[in-house]
């Protein structure tokens, strides 16, 4: 049996920026204040976290910060994907090094593959590390969507853990676990999923609400595990106009809007990424005082 790498939900924090480059002294801040607000897990250098735009040198310091200031203290997850099996390789072998407890490998992009090229990428990663592997599976942004039987290959390999699913296709997610479940964890990537994904065996969500709420979504997904159904569709009602803000513009445009709001980083966000339009950003804020954060 596999063992699960978290349980709840785990942000995908955001990299702040100050001036247009890195603040790891807000990144650090940041890794502090998911933590001590009850977070379950972290993931560095996601798609939040503006990975497609981080310099080489930049990932590896970024995943770095992570790893060092959580210091045990809850699991971090490195995104280490790529559209290169050689690069996202290297990127790997360098979070494990710097002491990444997990993986979270993007499918490819622009490129795409055929699904038989997926699970050739996935072992030729998964031979090469000794760390537990998320799959991560974003068909809107990446162009390739892993298929229900391709998961089901990819779930016999040791190290091939667990799905973050952002299909947004519940029929295919059901079809998917109907051949994975106790193979494979499954996790929600939308946070207007949660639930949905956790009535079909998922255990939680990899979140961007969680960077403004990590205690709150944390509990969502653990109300929902401890059987207390109607508080985690409640929670999820609840929160729902908040996320969908949150993703009125293309993600993480923003949340970083929003934390910088909360003090981490100056709002920079890097090209072709623009910062928030005042309108949305004041409807964004709206939504943030309703659900109690104070900004």
């Amino acid at each position: 049996m596999k063992k699960s790498i978290f349980k709840g939900a785990a942000t995908a924090i955001i990299t702040p920026m100050k001036n247009g480059e890195v603040d790891f002294d807000a990144l650090g801040r940041l890794v502090d204040y998911q933590i001590e607000n009850g977070i379950d897990a972290l993931v560095a250098a996601g798609t939040t976290g503006e990975s497609s735009t981080l310099t080489d040198e930049e990932h590896v310091e970024v995943i770095k910060t992570v790893v060092d200031r959580a210091a045990g203290r809850v699991p971090v997850i490195a995104g280490t994907g790529s559209n290169d099996a050689a690069y996202a390789v290297k990127l790997s072998q360098d979070a494990c090094r710097l002491g990444a407890d997990a993986l979270l490998l993007v499918t490819p992009y622009y490129n795409k593959a055929t699904q038989a090229g997926l699970i050739a990428m996935y072992k030729e990663i998964a031979a090469n590390v000794d760390r537990p592997i998320i799959l991560y599976n974003v068909p809107s942004r990446t162009g390739v969507n892993i298929e229900p039987s391709t998961y089901a290959a990819l779930a016999e390999v040791p190290n091939v853990v667990a799905i973050k699913e952002a299909n947004g296709n519940i029929g295919k997610i059901v079809e998917t676990m109907s051949l994975v479940s106790g193979k494979l964890d499954l996790y929600s990537g939308n946070d207007d999923q949660i639930v949905p994904l956790m009535s079909l065996g998922g255990l939680g969500v990899i979140s961007v609400l969680s960077n403004l709420l990590p205690r709150e979504t944390s509990e969502l997904c653990h109300a929902f595990l401890r059987g207390d159904i109607a508080k985690a569709a409640a929670m999820q009602f609840k929160y729902h106009r908040l996320i969908d803000a949150l993703f009125c513009e293309v993600n993480p445009i923003p949340v970083n809007a929003a934390m910088t709001r909360l003090g981490f980083g100056d709002g920079s966000i890097r090209l072709p990424l623009t910062p928030m339009t005042e309108a949305n950003e004041a409807k964004l804020v709206a939504l943030m005082r309703e659900a109690g954060i104070e900004v």
